[in-house]
């Protein structure tokens, strides 16, 4: 039933956006109406029995109407706003149906995403050939977009409540909108070689219990992106902190568990953990992309040296804490004074040259895969590296705990060393 009422939004493109307003008038109408019976235990969320209304649907609706006044008013496609709605609605059926024979989280994952994207494409192609616009050709563009949102929407539903489908259904039309903004060109076979590379790589990590299921999720939509929007490059250098850094985290992992240092969860990191690494990262590759195609008056490069900086800084940190941790007598960085080992803030020299080393793989790989990027290029990204390593010891020493937590210390440090690293380049490169 409820992918059935999703698949009223094809009402937009079938006959306008008055006969899809009406449509959604009469179903917000009902499930105000509806108060008990049949039809309300078929529709109702669990919280939605105290006060006998179907909020959920009613929520769910509102945000549909939102993103359709966004579509008919502003410049979302409207094939955008039908893929995100089909997107949620068919999602849900495809995990109910895959909970039916298994209560697996990977597996229930995978069917939301796989019924998600499936039903994404065919809005999509529905849409585009309503509208007399291509399809066959606009293919990848259309797997791409609804992978995306399949894999953004099953994040947030791993993180989020059941009932807060709203936030979601919103969250994935922006994002789509904004990728069908950057007007991303890639063939078919670059896409398949993404998405399989993309979902082993995510697989891998859960698998190796390097991440939980919304680490994996954030890790996988993030390499996506990465992949399309910015290149293979881009992928390589993202990876490259993925996969070392998480086996960081099973270095000596039992004397770090006995000194009360290691990662929660048997090292697997969370979502939480990857965004607070990795959201610069992303920011630099969108703002690239969005550069590249004129949507803003920047430099591409100046992007490029901003996701290096910021991910020499992730691996130096990552490196830094989780082998410097298991070293005795590490001291704190603004007095240099001694401190108990896992103290925010503490630092061993031992730690330092591990930070250093993973700042200079992160240089050693970009300079091997981007021209920009030549020996001068390669000192500022290590530059960058241990300068956003250094904000982090410092920020730990002092606003950690009280003002910040660790995913916000992550960011701000990740930021510091993107941040040099574009001032770097400025500087002395381009200037």
């Amino acid at each position: 039933m409820f992918a059935a009422l999703c698949t009223l939004s094809l009402a937009v493109p079938l006959a306008g956006p008055r006969v899809g307003a009406a449509v959604a008038g009469i179903v917000l109408l009902g499930a105000y109406v509806i108060t008990d019976g049949p039809l309300f235990d078929l529709l109702a969320y669990p919280g939605d029995y105290e006060d006998s209304r179907l909020y959920g649907l009613i929520t769910f609706v509102l945000a549909a109407v939102a993103l359709g006044l966004m579509a008919t008013a502003a410049s979302m496609p409207v094939a955008v706003f039908v893929g995100t709605i089909l997107l949620v609605g068919y999602g849900n059926l495809g995990e109910q149906l895959v909970r039916l024979r298994t209560d697996g989280p990977v597996v229930r994952v995978v069917g939301f995403c796989l019924t998600a994207a499936v039903a994404a494409v065919a809005g999509q192609a529905i849409t585009r050939s309503l509208a007399g616009d291509a399809v066959i050709s606009a293919l990848p563009i259309m797997v791409f977009l609804a992978a995306s949102g399949a894999f953004l929407a099953a994040l947030l539903r791993d993180m989020l409540l059941r009932s807060d489908d709203p936030i979601v259904v919103l969250s994935v039309g922006l994002l789509l909108w904004l990728l069908a903004e950057l007007q991303p060109t890639i063939g078919t076979t670059e896409l398949l070689i993404a998405l399989a590379v993309t979902v082993a790589l995510g697989y891998t990590s859960y698998a190796l219990e390097t991440a939980s299921i919304a680490g994996m999720l954030t890790g996988v939509l993030l390499v996506l992106l990465t992949t399309v929007l910015g290149g293979y490059g881009w992928f390589a250098v993202l990876v490259s902190f993925f996969a070392i850094g998480g086996l960081s985290t099973k270095f000596r992992y039992e004397e770090k568990t006995e000194l009360g240092v290691a990662e929660d969860n048997n090292g697997a990191r969370g979502s939480g953990n990857v965004l607070g690494n990795a959201a610069v990262a992303l920011v630099a590759v969108l703002g690239y992309a969005a550069s590249d195609a004129g949507l803003l008056p920047h430099e591409p490069e100046l992007f490029l040296f901003a996701f290096t900086g910021s991910i020499a800084t992730a691996m130096s940190d990552t490196l830094s804490s989780e082998i410097g941790s298991v070293f005795d007598r590490p001291r704190l960085i603004t007095t240099l004074k001694p401190v108990e080992p896992g103290t925010d803030g503490g630092v061993t020299w031992q730690g330092e040259l591990a930070g250093i080393v993973g700042a200079a793989i992160v240089a050693i790989i970009a300079t091997g895969l981007f021209p920009e990027v030549s020996g001068g290029g390669a000192t500022i990204i290590v530059a960058a590296g241990i300068a956003g390593m250094t904000v982090d010891s410092l920020l730990g020493a002092t606003l950690e705990g009280s003002v910040l937590g660790n995913q916000g210390v992550n960011f701000l440090a990740t930021l510091s060393g993107a941040l040099v690293s574009v001032l770097l380049v400025v500087t002395f490169v381009l200037g």
